[in-house]
């Protein structure tokens, strides 16, 4: 590992995908991961690509990164087995219908085509929704891909560039290099943390914790739902800050599957699948979709997502430690925006003009 520009720690979506935009840039890049490239939060989420609009910072940053993820998959979506399914944002009464007008608002305003549906729109679309429901807001142009497969793309990408890899754990981050468990060193001019959940492991100072999840996925029922449906009742669970949550949100795969989330948990990072939660998730998911509960699930699996006090990643340098730069805390937008992500870490890197401002997801805001 000598003659490195860069060290990236962690080969998930959001390590692979610095690991590519840097070098591009033609800098000379190593990628340090303890497990499997795509492993961790990447292999165990839903591979949603969503415009969130919760804040101007999230929009900005999650609609910027689904333009990059288009241009990614262009004219091969069958490589990252994508699908631009859309995202049909499920309204339950009139109050959520008023938010979903809110919210189509919004997106017109940032230029995302988004279309409004009365209940019948709604019904004609996913005839497997239950009754009585008030309606919804159709986003076309979300999708989804297969994550695993997609931080495997961009870090071969990286590596046909010249970039090295090494499976080895992370011990320390010194300035301007790591320590490994076996306890040999490496420097380089820039280290990159992008270990998700395990940052705040290696830096303990760092305003992350984990987010446990479950998610589910079913046997082979091709076109049972159509879209990624997801309630708008969500967004007030994806952003809480404690408690155990669960909320409604079922994608359609390209396999014919069905993969069923989402749970919140804090205080807890054990992988163990939890019979309650995932029985309080699944029984959710049934009030919105009365048939899944006749569907056969094959496996069901957690993950920890990075969560930050106030929803948006950290990217940028670490304002207390020469030659660190952070691309973590994305919470359950790090497949949507590890592209964006990507680009606004080393562009600040190197000096360059950024298409959005980066200034929103610097780490110095938890500083000053």
């Amino acid at each position: 590992m000598t003659n490195t520009d860069v060290i990236v720690i962690g080969a998930g979506i959001v390590g692979a995908a610095c690991a590519d935009a840097l070098s591009e840039r033609g800098l000379r890049v190593a990628v340090i991961e303890q497990d499997i490239a795509g492993g961790g939060a990447t292999a165990a989420g839903m591979g949603h690509l969503v415009v969130m609009d919760d804040n101007a910072a999230e929009l900005a940053l999650s609609a910027y990164s689904v333009s990059l993820w288009n241009d990614l998959v262009g004219e091969r979506p069958q490589r990252h087995e994508y699908s631009g399914c859309g995202t049909i944002w499920v309204a339950a009464d009139e109050e959520e219908m008023d938010a979903a007008r809110t919210k189509a608002q919004t997106l017109s305003a940032y230029g995302i085509t988004c279309e409004l549906l009365s209940p019948a729109a709604l019904y004609a679309r996913e005839p497997q929704l239950r009754p009585g429901l008030a309606g919804g807001l159709l986003v076309k142009g979300d999708g989804l891909v297969y994550p695993p497969k997609s931080a495997r793309i961009l870090l071969d990408r990286a590596m046909r560039r010249g970039a090295v890899t090494q499976r080895a754990a992370v011990t320390a981050i010194e300035d301007h290099g790591v320590v490994l468990a076996d306890g040999t060193r490496h420097q380089a001019q820039h280290i990159v943390l992008a270990a998700g959940s395990r940052s705040s492991t290696l830096l303990p100072e760092l305003p992350v914790q984990p987010k446990k999840g479950h998610i589910a996925i079913t046997d082979r029922y091709p076109g049972f739902v159509r879209h990624q449906l997801v309630e708008l009742g969500y967004i007030k669970s994806a952003h809480a800050a404690s408690g155990d949550s669960v909320a409604f949100n079922l994608q359609p795969r390209p396999t014919g599957q069905v993969l069923i989330g989402s749970s919140r948990q804090f205080d807890t990072i054990d992988p163990a699948v939890e019979p309650a939660m995932l029985q309080r998730m699944l029984k959710h998911a049934t009030t919105f979709t009365p048939a899944l509960a006749q569907l056969n699930v094959l496996r069901c699996w957690t993950g920890l997502r990075a969560a930050t006090p106030d929803g948006l990643p950290l990217i940028g340098p670490h304002p207390a430690r020469r030659g660190l730069w952070l691309a973590t805390g994305h919470e359950g937008l790090g497949i949507t925006t590890s592209l964006a992500t990507a680009q606004l870490l080393a562009g600040q890197m190197q000096g360059e003009s950024t298409r959005i401002p980066y200034n929103p997801y610097l780490p110095r805001r938890f500083h000053d």
